[in-house]
């Protein structure tokens, strides 16, 4: 079965498929709030790595809800995953979480898709939306129950407005679907946070970086990647010297 699709095509249909049986997970009435967000998981990650395993049986894959295999260190290509960003917003019955799945080749985010289950949406990096004309003032996206500091600071330096969202997935497709201009994060994240949201930011002309400037690297050892920034190209410079200013007077 996997001559039918290209990496585009299976991203995108493990990422809605898994999306929509977390919405008949949740939906079903079988678990509420923790439990809710832990069963759905644990069989979005089934679906995803017994899908990967049919279609890609030689690739590597990274999940956030699976035992790390180092062996992937060696592999040209890695899947990386997340089952579910955004298990707290999911569990609330919320509409701001997301399916991530990307791959990468030799450590580059060359496929993603990025399932927006409540909104029924799937952005994909093979055929990347335009991204709308920008909101005046800009609008910054932040955490809706902990605001990173420096990204606080960085929207006052930049006059802009802070827009309080879930997920890191539900954020940076907020940056392409153009509800936001710049998502600043800088309280720690995982490569699987943003490896799928970084694949489409990118093919839709966004600016990503780390928040000093540097491109974005994956399958690394230690899959921990504490910052991100993904804006609309104009605000980059700025938004940069601003984080560096932030970071400074912190």
């Amino acid at each position: 079965m996997s001559e039918y699709f290209t990496d585009g095509d299976l991203a995108a249909a493990i990422a809605k498929a898994a999306g929509q049986l977390l919405l008949g997970l949740r939906e079903s009435g079988l678990f509420e709030g923790k439990a809710l967000g832990a069963a759905g998981d644990a069989v979005a990650e089934r679906l995803i790595a017994e899908a990967l395993k049919l279609h890609r049986p030689d690739d590597a894959v990274l999940s956030e809800e699976a035992a790390d295999d180092l062996a992937r260190l060696k592999a040209k290509r890695v899947w990386i995953v997340d089952p579910l960003d955004g298990t707290r917003e999911y569990g609330e019955v919320r509409s701001d979480w997301a399916v991530h799945v990307a791959l990468t080749i030799e450590g580059e985010p060359v496929v993603g898709a990025v399932a927006l289950p409540g909104l029924d949406l799937v952005l994909r990096s093979d055929t990347p939306p335009k991204v709308p004309a920008g909101n005046t003032p800009p609008k910054m996206l932040v955490s809706r129950t902990r605001p990173a500091p420096q990204a606080v600071q960085v929207a006052e330096l930049m006059g802009a407005e802070l827009l309080p969202m879930g997920s890191a997935g539900a954020k940076a497709m907020a940056v392409v679907r153009g509800e936001a201009d710049i998502y600043l994060h800088a309280g720690g994240q995982y490569e699987w946070d943003s490896c799928a949201p970084v694949a489409v930011a990118l093919a839709a002309g966004l600016h990503v970086s780390r928040i000093d400037g540097s491109s974005c690297r994956y399958n690394r050892e230690n899959p921990y990647m504490p910052d991100l920034l993904v804006c609309r190209p104009e605000f980059a410079e700025i938004a940069l010297k601003a984080v560096a200013a932030a970071v400074e007077t912190s």
